[in-house]
Formats: structure tokens, C-alpha cells, sequence
């Protein structure tokens, strides 16, 4: 039985030192040690020994099982060892070749000028507010003066989801909203995109976005709308722009006006991008908030009056980076975007 004991040790170490994989160590493993292994099988026939043999072979047998579990262990660390230099080889980094260069995104000049009105106003004192895209027509038309069969609906019908509901005109139910929620003073101004049935040229577009402000309070007049406009566009464009107010009629607003800026190029000068005039295009629309509007949103006329204004913030935009076609805005060609 010596024998036998030594000659499974001499075996189990012989293939031990061959392998080559953790699996097949622990197959060797099973088939010395395990319950059904080689020694596991000879040690159940110590009961024919003699009681003097017994202690002797289990002795021998214990320092056998000691000898391959070590083997066992040391083989297994090596092996680890080996899996590891070659996992970490392959996946060896050489920090000497250059890197894949990360391309950064920036703002869309929309999302950056609508970041940079709202930023305006904000150090004004007025709270941004946001609405549904998707409003009712009490809300985008009859609160705001412009009630069925009113002229105004035929420059500005959209498309309508139902009778009662339609995508929005412009951002004014905002407006509407705020007015019905919360009592005078108010100070808000509200930005997003709006919708209208228009043909698609290079000033005009079915979807724009608008930036609209409004301001309700005791002693409110028309003086203070112009020096908010002017101050506003002085800290937009620059402290050398200057303001013209024209007469116009919004059935919101009375009396109402269409303010127009100095030309960004000439600074008033005179130039080809304004056809001498020193002038831009027409920028926003603004005036004293009709006494009805405020009426149907439950303010007391007597009390408060206010102003509203509203500009096309892709006409901010075009305006501020010299865009000569508001359908770049859309197309999303990023030789174009990656201008700005």
C-alpha cells in the first residue's frame, strides 16, 4: 500500500508540472484528492491492515495529500500569474501614440441666443417661465382680444388639433396663463417654439421660435416699455445700438409699436446690409397690455396696467450672427452649424 501511495504522488506531480490551464488543475485535483480519487480509494483499504501498519500508512498518506495540495496551490498561483502577464499584455495601453481626438458639441446658435435673452432678463429682474406648445384657443386667441371671426386670426391661423385646441401661434398664452394663476406684480418673460401656416422662404418659416415678456404692476406706462426695450438691446447688441419705435396695431396691445435697432454692421452709418438706411429689419412688436386682456385673466383694469413685447428669436439670431436664410437654422448641416 506504500507503494501505491508513492506512486500516486509520483504521477499526480509528473502531470501537475504539465499543466497548462486552471480547469485542468482542478480535474486533477478531483481525480487524486476527491472522494472517488486515486487516494481517496487506497486509503479505504487501510481496514486490512494490521494495527501496527495503520498509523504508519496514514501517516505517509496524510504527508502525500500535503505534497499534492501544495503542488496543486503553487501550479495554480503560477498559472493565475501567467493568465494575468498575458490578459495585460494584450491589453497594454502604448500611451506614446496619440489618443482619438474627442469631438465637443456646442450650442445651437438658437439654444445660445434663447440662453442669451433669458440671461438678459434674468439680471433685469424678470422670472423665466415655460408653456405647452399644444394650447387652447381661449388662450391663444379670445383671452388675448382676438376673438372668433376677429381679423387678426386670418395672419395668424395654424394648424388645429381640434376645435379647441391648436398648436400656438405665439408664446402669449404663456402670458394669459400667468395672469390667471397669479395677482399683479408680475414680471416674466416666456421663450419657445410656435407655429403658423406660412410659406418657407428665407425670412420666414411655419415653425419659429419667440421670446415674449410682459409686465404688470401699479403705475406702469408707456415710458417704461421703451426703456426696457432700449436697455435690453443695448445690453444685447452693444451700448452704441440704438432704438426707433413705429406706430403699429396688435389686438393685444393699445397703443402698440415695432421697434427697429440700428444696423449691427454700421452702427447706423449707412451701409449695403441695411440699403443705406442705418437700420436692420424689424426686430419685435410691443405695446401697453390692452385693459380687456387684463379683464379676462380677472386683473383690475383701475388698478394695474402693464406691457408686453415679443421678438423672433431666429431673427435674433440671424440678426446677431449675420444669417441671410432662416431655413439654416433647420437644416442641420453642420458645415454650417460648426460656424458658431
Amino acid at each position: 500500500m506504500k507503494e501505491k501511495i508513492y506512486k500516486i504522488r509520483e504521477e499526480a506531480m509528473n502531470e501537475i508540472s504539465k499543466m497548462k490551464s486552471i480547469d485542468e488543475l482542478e480535474e486533477m485535483r478531483i481525480k487524486v484528492l476527491g472522494k472517488k480519487g486515486e487516494l481517496t480509494q487506497v486509503l479505504r483499504e487501510m481496514g486490512k491492515l494490521s494495527k501496527e501498519e495503520r498509523p504508519v500508512v496514514g501517516e505517509i498518506a496524510n504527508d502525500v495529500r500535503k505534497d499534492i495540495e501544495t503542488e496543486l496551490n503553487s501550479t495554480r498561483e503560477r498559472l493565475k500569474n501567467e493568465m494575468k502577464k498575458k490578459k495585460l499584455e494584450k491589453e497594454r495601453i502604448d500611451i506614446s501614440m496619440p489618443g482619438k481626438e474627442i469631438i465637443l458639441g456646442h450650442r445651437h446658435p438658437l439654444m445660445a441666443t434663447i440662453e442669451a435673452l433669458e440671461n438678459i432678463f434674468l439680471s433685469m429682474g424678470f422670472s423665466v417661465v415655460y408653456g405647452p406648445e399644444i394650447e387652447t384657443v381661449q388662450n391663444n386667441f379670445d383671452a388675448l382680444n382676438s376673438p372668433e371671426n376677429h381679423p387678426s386670426r386670418d395672419l395668424s391661423d395654424t394648424f388645429y388639433i381640434t376645435e379647441d385646441m391648436l398648436l400656438r401661434t405665439h408664446t402669449s398664452p404663456v402670458q394669459i396663463r400667468v395672469m390667471k394663476e397669479k395677482q399683479p406684480p408680475l414680471r416674466i418673460v416666456s421663450a419657445g417654439r410656435t407655429f403658423r401656416f406660412d410659406d418657407v422662404d428665407d425670412t420666414h418659416s411655419p415653425m419659429f421660435h419667440q421670446l415674449e415678456g410682459l409686465v404688470i404692476d401699479e403705475n406702469v406706462t408707456m415710458a417704461n416699455l421703451m426703456d426696457t426695450i432700449d436697455t435690453f438691446i443695448k445690453e444685447l447688441f452693444g451700448e452704441d445700438m440704438e432704438t426707433r419705435f413705429r406706430p403699429h396695431y396688435f389686438p393685444f396691445t393699445e397703443p402698440s409699436a415695432e421697434v427697429d435697432v440700428s444696423c449691427v454692421k454700421c452702427k447706423g452709418k449707412g451701409c449695403e446690409a441695411c440699403n443705406g438706411t442705418g437700420w436692420s429689419m424689424e426686430l419685435l412688436g410691443c405695446g401697453m397690455v390692452d385693459p380687456k386682456v387684463l379683464e379676462n385673466c380677472g386683473i383690475d383694469p383701475e388698478k394695474y396696467s402693464g406691457f408686453a413685447f415679443g421678438l423672433g428669436i431666429d431673427r435674433i439670431a440671424m440678426v446677431k450672427y449675420g444669417i441671410n436664410d432662416i431655413r439654416l437654422l433647420f437644416e442641420n448641416d453642420m458645415r454650417f452649424l460648426n460656424q458658431f
